[in-house]
């Protein structure tokens, strides 16, 4: 994950590559029952030094930090806890698929994503294996505390850069461009143009769809609101050609070789706390002078209740393949989890109990 940012430059010519033309196949859907028997839950210490506990898929369903919603067609809910007060880290949940994958179109439909809270650093992202960052990251939406604009970014290993928008390859702003380690480990950064894009603004929207293509020419992103969705996308049959211009657009070539700088990649959801990122931005962010506390870990350790937003609403992560198989059988769900039904009037939960 993106860990601090830099200011806004201006950055040299982009010459725009067009999105690859591409039929697209089902190979794997990971909703309803299904979903949580894809993925595991990561039980490590957080690599970016948050003040985050992750918990493994018996002890979230107890806390009932994950669960299905009765009322929204049984979607996934992935929350953290929101206990008064904790002493070695907010428990939460990190999941990762079992499968990993090698290129793509990645879907995902969000009903609610965690909102823009202090402290909060929540991400979708698709992490490569190996050791970080050999085998690539892409960060389809990440940001921290306040943030309102989704960041999109890559970690790669050395050698990968992305350029200016000069060209309109897509409608974000640039923020880095060297997408190799460095002393920051920023990655290379594109910044959405929109606040339905992220947190607050984007759950204020009734969520929405984020698509990610992945092919040997580059990495693009869109999203659309709940009322935008293509009906291609609706009807299982995604055509990215007729999209339109992508929030973010990685182009490969001579400044990033796309095959050698990302491969088995798994996808991940995780809501983490402070750290290398939302910790270290607490002051300039204007954190500090909102909650009267001087450090993210002494706000997120006293202020539960302000986390009750702090949760993912997923209808269904889909991955297409070009001309790929469809994929006849879907891992059964894992471990025990709760059903709840979502009162949108009252933002709150009642639960129905274990499944």
């Amino acid at each position: 994950m993106q860990h601090i940012t830099r200011p806004l430059s201006i950055l040299s010519l982009l010459t725009l590559l067009p999105t690859a033309l591409s039929t697209y196949t089902l190979t794997d859907d990971y909703s309803r029952d299904t979903f949580f028997g894809n993925f595991t839950a990561f039980t490590a210490s957080d690599p970016t030094n948050g003040f985050v506990s992750y918990t493994p898929y018996d002890t979230a369903a107890s806390k009932q930090l994950i669960s299905t919603v009765s009322n929204l067609a049984d979607a996934s809910y992935i929350g953290v806890d929101p206990t008064a007060t904790v002493n070695s880290g907010r428990p939460s949940v990190r999941i990762s698929s079992k499968k990993a994958f090698n290129k793509g179109l990645f879907i995902l439909d969000l009903l609610h994503m965690p909102a823009s809270t202090c402290g909060s650093w929540p991400a979708f992202w698709l992490l490569g294996g190996g050791t970080w960052p050999a085998e690539g990251e892409i960060d389809i939406i990440e940001g921290v505390n306040m943030q309102e604009k989704n960041q999109m970014t890559l970690h790669t290993s050395a050698g990968c850069a992305i350029q200016s928008n000069a060209a309109g390859a897509f409608t974000g702003q640039v923020n880095t461009t060297n997408c190799g380690p460095d002393e920051a480990n920023t990655g290379c950064a594109i910044v959405a143009p929109d606040t339905n894009t992220y947190g607050t603004g984007f759950n204020t929207a009734n969520g929405g769809v984020y698509a990610t293509e992945w092919t040997s020419q580059g990495i693009s992103i869109w999203s659309f609101p709940r009322a935008n969705i293509p009906a291609d996308i609706t009807a299982q049959s995604p055509d990215p050609s007729k999209w339109g211009t992508p929030l973010a657009n990685f182009a490969g070539g001579s400044s990033c070789d796309i095959d050698a700088h990302f491969k088995d990649m798994n996808i991940v959801f995780n809501t983490a706390f402070c750290g290398d990122w939302a910790g270290k931005a607490w002051e300039s962010s204007g954190c500090a002078a909102k909650t009267g506390m001087q450090t993210c870990a002494q706000y997120v350790g006293a202020k539960g209740a302000d986390f009750k937003e702090s949760f993912w609403v997923v209808n269904y992560v889909r991955v297409f393949q070009d001309g790929g198989q469809q994929q006849q059988q879907q891992q059964s769900g894992q471990g025990k989890r709760m059903r709840r039904r979502f009162n949108r009037a009252e933002v709150g939960w009642e639960d129905e109990g274990d499944e």
